[in-house]
């Protein structure tokens, strides 16, 4: 039997060059976390135009980062996560 794992909200995003970034909110419908270069949102697109939905919710769809405390079988486990400014980092990121 498949268990149901509810997927962690994204509180808030300060990537002002983010093309999802919506006055600190990620206006895309899921992000990756990527275990490179550090926790790093992989959603991260830095452009001029904006993408995303008008009206979202955003989730974590996916994390590489296995070192994470909150990684289980690939899935975040956390709460919600916020991402930073700078590299995208997940600012939710704390090592096993």
């Amino acid at each position: 039997m498949a268990t149901t794992l509810e997927m962690p909200k994204v509180l808030n995003c300060s990537v002002e060059a983010c093309s999802y970034n919506h006055a600190d909110a990620c206006a895309a419908a899921a992000v990756t976390i990527t275990s490179s270069p550090a926790a790093s949102c992989a959603t991260f697109i830095p452009l001029s135009v904006k993408g995303g939905l008008d009206r979202v919710t955003s989730f974590v769809g996916a994390c590489s980062k296995a070192d994470c405390s909150h990684n289980d079988s690939l899935e975040c486990t956390a709460e919600a996560v916020r991402i930073g400014a700078g590299s995208a980092e997940c600012l939710t990121y704390s090592a096993r």
